[in-house]
Order: structure tokens, then sequence, then C-alpha cells
């Protein structure tokens, strides 16, 4: 209950990012709105100090004033002239100093007379001069400008200023604009980060980041930890999600996300799957020394297809098993054919020593215990490797069962006991071929095995098995894992022995060849080194 407590207080995705982008928005307009009323003040004050000078430079270049100062006793009235004008332009005050500092005019007739606070040689030495003041009316912004006589003699100069305040005053007149501009900036921004903030939940499909964290954290956990390969492709096809097992399984290198089937050249089968133009469950795939189980979904988000999900189960070890049952199966329906000969067998002996014919008994014993010993003699001649020479016994019981004629080739040879790494993939491929040659016959017609150790140097076996049957239609197709020419019925790994073939053939580096032209030969060559594999 608490922890569904802290989860519900906490703030929300869409909010989180509302909140996060208004403040950002508000701390940007603040700093814009300060460097623009800094701009504006600036702009006032250079607008002000420009009205200065120019007033400065007119009250200085009248000829009441430069004939006032240019006087020595300085005859005449010029402070009504500086107060005048002053009033007319609205300027704190207008003064006019002569060349020894004195004040002639000043809006407070107690300071005519008197010395400026300021210190005048700059503007006496012929120079102008603007900037910001303390004064006897406070902070004032001035413009001091020199007055010449005719001769260019300087012989006094006109002091101009402003009240700061008024400049800064004239500035704020700027806030309402600014403000009003700012506040619409702030209400369009704020409304782009509400659509922006609500656009990207949309997007999560209304999760929150930790929702996300937590579904991120358990895809994580569950994909690496299954022992199932998963592989995902988008709409466009490109690998979205590939795990362990699935790289493992399908040869991928690590920077396969992100990459097309064409371009990790992936099987075509499997191409045709996640492309979903096989949507078939329970897909059986034969890629290198591995038989696979794919099963494809679609991956629906609302009403649109985002992709296709497949599942991948290595089958190899259990459809390996499977063949191995079917040749104990095919072992134990030879010996019970056997047995079923043998008591047909004993019952005739039976029959013909109640009938008295002792004699005749004992020859047919004679010769029917020379028939079993050449066919066996036969076979373990050929040969010596005990396991497939008692496969070879097993398949020929079978084929009599069946109906077939069963026959070793005459050139069969194979000298000493093979590998036993090779052994198991050889008595796999023998049983499967034969298998496939007996169904293809079908009740009647012939199967020949062919085994040969090539020698000198012994490192080819070569399996050969001919049959009367008909040649597959599509050879290619026949090896691809669960095609089966038969109906499945209860055999669940029918369609697998021609696709475990190959792949013995192929962990052996050897070669498989069909030749249909009039019989169907199946021919494989597998080399018998311990380095072939």
């Amino acid at each position: 209950m608490t922890k569904r407590f802290r989860r519900r207080a906490r703030l929300s995705l869409t909010r989180y990012l509302f909140l996060a982008n208004t403040v950002l928005l508000i701390v940007t307009l603040v700093a814009a709105g300060a460097l623009w009323t800094f701009h504006e003040y600036r702009d006032v004050r250079a607008e002000y100090t420009q009205r200065a000078m120019t007033m400065a430079q007119s009250v200085a270049a009248l000829p009441e004033v430069r004939g006032y100062l240019a006087d020595p006793q300085h005859r005449g009235e010029i402070a009504s002239l500086a107060e005048t004008l002053r009033r007319a332009s609205d300027f704190r005050y207008v003064v006019i100093v002569d060349a020894q500092g004195i004040r002639h005019s000043h809006p407070d007739p107690r300071a005519i007379g008197g010395r400026p606070h300021t210190d005048p040689a700059t503007v006496l030495a012929g120079n102008t001069w603007t900037g910001r003041e303390w004064g006897p009316a406070g902070l004032t912004l001035r413009a001091r400008v020199p007055v010449r006589d005719d001769a260019g003699e300087v012989v006094g100069y006109v002091s101009v200023g402003v009240l700061s305040s008024r400049v800064t005053l004239a500035a704020s007149h700027t806030l309402p604009a600014i403000g009003t501009t700012l506040l619409l900036a702030l209400a369009l921004g704020a409304g782009g980060a509400l659509w922006i903030s609500r656009r990207i939940r949309a997007k999560t499909h209304g999760f929150e980041p930790a929702e996300i964290t937590e579904l991120l954290e358990g895809r994580e956990a569950l994909l690496y930890a299954i022992s199932e390969g998963v592989l995902a492709v988008d709409a466009d096809g490109a690998v979205l999600l590939a795990n362990d097992s699935a790289r493992e399984m399908l040869g991928l290198p690590q920077d396969c996300v992100g990459r097309t089937p064409e371009e990790l050249e992936l099987d075509e089968h499997l191409r045709e799957v996640l492309r979903g133009d096989d949507a078939r469950q329970d897909v059986f795939l034969a890629l290198g020394g591995r038989l696979l189980v794919c099963n494809p979904r679609p991956v629906r988000i609302g009403e649109h297809d985002t992709g296709r999900l497949v599942t991948l189960r290595d089958h190899t070890e259990i459809v390996r098993l499977g063949g191995e049952l079917d040749g104990v199966r095919t072992m134990a329906n030879g010996l019970r054919a056997q047995t079923h000969e043998f008591a047909n067998r004993i019952h005739t002996v039976t029959g013909m020593l109640d009938l008295g014919a002792a004699g005749e008994a004992r020859q047919y014993l004679s010769e029917l215990s020379a028939t079993t010993s050449r066919a066996s003699a036969s076979v373990s001649e050929r040969v010596r490797d005990t396991a497939l020479a008692a496969l070879v016994l097993a398949k020929s019981a079978q084929a009599s069962e069946q109906g077939v004629e069963f026959e070793l080739a005459a050139l069969s040879d194979v000298p000493r006991e093979l590998p036993w790494q090779l052994r198991d993939d050889v008595l796999l491929v023998v049983g499967n071929l034969v298998d496939n040659a007996l169904e293809a016959v079908g009740g009647s017609g012939w199967v020949e095995l062919f085994v040969l150790l090539h020698r000198p140097e012994e490192q080819l076996l070569e399996i050969r098995v001919t049959d009367s049957g008909p040649g597959p239609a599509n050879v290619e197709e026949m090896f691809a894992a669960g095609v089966s020419t038969k109906e499945h019925g209860a055999d669940s790994y029918r369609g697998f022995g021609l696709a475990l073939v190959r792949q013995a053939v192929q962990r052996w580096n050897g070669s498989v060849e069909v030749d249909t032209t009039e019989e169907t030969v199946f021919t494989t060559y597998l080399p018998v080194r311990e380095d072939a594999r």
C-alpha cells in the first residue's frame, strides 16, 4: 500500500515535462527581458546624451554667449538667456562658465558666481565631454562643450545636464511593451510545452518513466535469461531485438540491431517468416548444424502493425534423439520379424517331426543354418565395424518383412572399426537413407546399399543408397526440415531424416549428391579424419 501510494504521489510525466519546460522558458524569458530592458535603457541614455550634447553645442555657438565670455568685463545679461533656453528644452540645468571657472548662469540664482563642483580642466583644454556625475541636484547625465571667441581661443564652456532619474523614467515607458511581449511568449511557450508533453506521453503509450524503467529491466531480465531465441523486427524489417540465444543460434554479430535480414544474410526461409510470408506456427528451419523451430507472432499496438516477433527453439538434440529412437524401433521391428520368421521355421520343423520325417527336418535345419550364416558372414566380411554391420542386418530384416529386396553391394568394404566420433553420424546417414529408400519403393521393389572406405589413404567413406522407387520432385526441398512426401500421422519427427543427413555431412565437411536419372541414388562422402569435424 505504501509503495502504491508513493508511486501515485510521484509527478506524472506530462506534468514533469510541462513544469520543466515552463520553468526553463521563464528563466529564458526573464534573461531575455533583462537584456532587452538594459538595451532599451542604453538607447534612451544615448539619446539623452546626444540631446544634451546638441543643446550644449547650440548654446556655445550663440553670438551672445561667445561675446559675453570673450568680454573681460562680461558686460550684458546672460543668465536670463540660459534660463530661457533651459525651460524651453526641459533640461535640468544650462550653466555657462567662463575661463576662470566662474558660473554666470544657473537654475539656482544663489549658485551664480560660484565654482562648479567638478574639474573643468578637460573642457577648458578645448575638449567636449559627456558622462554622469553627482551634483547638488543628484546624479545627472551631463555634456560640456567649450566656447571659443573669434580667434579660436577657449573663453569658457557650456554645461547641460539632465537627471538620470528622468532618463530611467523615459526608459521605463518601454517596459509595458516588453512585459506584454514576454507574457505572450510565455503563454505560447507554455502551450507548446503542454502539447509536447502530451505528445511524448502518447508516444510512450501512457507509461510513466518509472514504469518504462521497470518494463525495460523486466524485459532484459526475461529475454536474456531464457534459453529460447527471440528475434524482433520492426515494420520496415530492421532488427529491433535479438537476445543472446538468438545471436548464437543464427550466428548474428553483436551489431545486428538496426540492420535488415538481407544485410545480415539470413536464411531465405527465415526472411519469409520475418516478412510474414510464412505465417505458420512451428516452422522448422535447418540452419548450419541446427534444427530450429520458429514461431512468428505479429506485434500490434492499437490498430497498427509495428513488426514481428519470432521465437526460436533448438530441436537439434530432440530430433536426433527421435532419429535414434526410430533406429531402435527399426531394430526392434527387425528382431520381431526375425522372431516371427523363427517361429514359422520352428513350426515347420515341428510338423516334420510329427510326420516322422526326421531326416527331412535335419536337412531343413542344416540348409537354414547355412543360409543364415552365409548372410551374416557376408555382411561381417564386408563391414568390419560391428555397429554398422548390425544396422545393415537390421535393415535387411526390415526390408524382408516389408517385402522389399535388400542387398549389400558386393564391392562394399569397411575393413576396420570407424572412429567413435564418426560412427554415430555414419549410422544416422545409413539408417535415414535406407529408411527413405524403403518408404520410396513401398511394398515392392529393391534397395541396394554400398559402403566403401576408400583406400589406400582410407580417409574418405562413401555411402550410396540406390532404390527402384520414384525420385523426389524437388531435391532441395527434400532436404528441408519437416518436409516429407508421406503423411506425418502420429510420427511427429517424420520429414527430418534427410535434413539430419545433410547436417551430419556438413558437420564433417562432406558432401551429399542425388541422382534421379534412372534409379534414385543418394551418395554421401564423409572424411574419416579427426580434424575434419
